[in-house]
């Protein structure tokens, strides 16, 4: 058997993505397998080398998978040979200036959303990374996510005709941090240190949309800050100046209307933290995280209004739920392992710098409608 091996160098690794979806559920996952397969007689073996900046961090986490290799030194790094992937899950701030330092040391570079701070930084990695001819990617995780990958099938077999209108919302309650620990990190509220919803979700949004019901052309966008105090990992209040909630609607050039809402204060009445409804003229679907329900045109009930009696009409009922059918591996290590393929194999990957550049344009432009109170364009990069 043919073994693969390709070292990557995990930068921000300690942080709560890095962890849990990066490196237990993605790459370690792989390992525990035997690593990717790409033929009868080869695979891929991902081999990661931790960093970041907190060794405590770093050792307890080397010691939790099997003494990983660790370092605090990005620049030792990346100039060590044996790594020839870099892979960014900092905070967004600190990600352009090591990117950058990764692509001019030749390595391949795959790294979280947003893939910068800013679009000219966005853009400037994905052009420097085609002249330096090296491989490289954005994690577009929910487009390998199970209902995502139904509502995919569903769109292909023509389930709903023309698609005329999405409606998705996502969100819950991250406690404030006062009397109930917060649940996602305290910088993700503090605008100096890239917080913010919109830079956060519409990148997320963006490619959703682009990947499923046509490329975006225009936008309009209100961001609010509704909790303006919360307290930090330390119990320690301050001000929470980033947007926490968005309420965003997208147009495509295929001519469906995309709204979507994204808030970090609200309370989840709903089946799943995000759950999209489609509506086509053949049929409609709503799919969440990982189940999806349908109704064809020929099950759609007559609705007639009339609020002044009791409605008899079980529309939830009308609703048809997609089998379970196969196991879908997770979002994360699905794309890893396209990633792997492509430095590998040279298999195509698409998911580039260049498309992680169209999301944080995206968010720009979200945040220019928001001050603007207005519709804005979005041109193709």
């Amino acid at each position: 058997m043919k073994e693969n091996r390709v070292g990557i160098v995990m930068n921000g690794v300690t942080g709560r993505m890095g962890t849990n979806q990066h490196l237990a559920r993605s790459l370690m996952a792989i390992r525990a397998d035997g690593g990717v397969r790409v033929g009868d007689d080869e695979t891929i073996m991902p081999d990661p080398l931790l960093l970041g900046r907190n060794e405590a961090k770093l050792r307890k986490l080397s010691e939790r998978f099997g003494a990983l290799p660790w370092s605090t030194d990005l620049d030792a790094c990346l100039g060590n040979p044996d790594y020839g992937v870099y892979f960014d899950a900092q905070t967004t701030n600190q990600r352009y200036e090591a990117a950058r330092k990764a692509i001019a040391a030749g390595k391949h570079v795959y790294c979280e959303k947003p893939a910068a701070a800013n679009l000219a930084q966005a853009v400037e990695l994905s052009q420097l990374a085609e002249k330096a001819g090296v491989k490289n990617g954005v994690v577009q995780d929910k487009l390998w996510l199970p209902g995502i990958l139904k509502l995919r099938r569903l769109i292909d077999s023509g389930f709903f005709g023309q698609i005329l209108a999405v409606r998705g919302e996502f969100g819950y309650w991250v406690f404030d941090g006062r009397t109930v620990a917060l649940q996602r990190p305290s910088w993700n509220y503090r605008k100096a240190d890239g917080g913010g919803i919109i830079l956060d979700m519409v990148c997320h949004w963006r490619y959703v949309i682009d990947n499923l019901f046509g490329e975006v052309t225009a936008l309009t966008c209100l961001g609010a800050n509704h909790l303006k105090q919360r307290w930090d990992e330390n119990g320690k209040a301050y001000r929470a100046d980033a947007d926490d909630a968005a309420y965003a609607t997208f147009l495509t050039e295929k001519g469906a209307v995309c709204q979507f809402n994204s808030s970090w204060c609200t309370r989840v009445n709903r089946e799943d933290l995000l759950v999209m409804q489609v509506d086509g003229t053949e049929g409609s679907a709503v799919v969440g995280l990982r189940d999806a329900k349908i109704q064809s045109a020929a099950d759609t009930p007559r609705a007639v209004w009339n609020p002044d009696v009791d409605d008899p009409t079980g529309y939830r009922a009308g609703w048809t739920p997609l089998p379970a059918g196969e196991t879908f591996p997770n979002a994360f290590r699905a794309q890893w392992e396209l990633f792997l393929r492509h430095v590998v194999k040279d298999q195509p990957f698409r998911w580039t710098l260049r498309e992680g550049a169209k999301g944080v344009q995206a968010a720009e432009l979200a945040m220019e409608s928001w001050r603007k109170r207005s519709w804005v364009d979005v041109p193709k990069l």
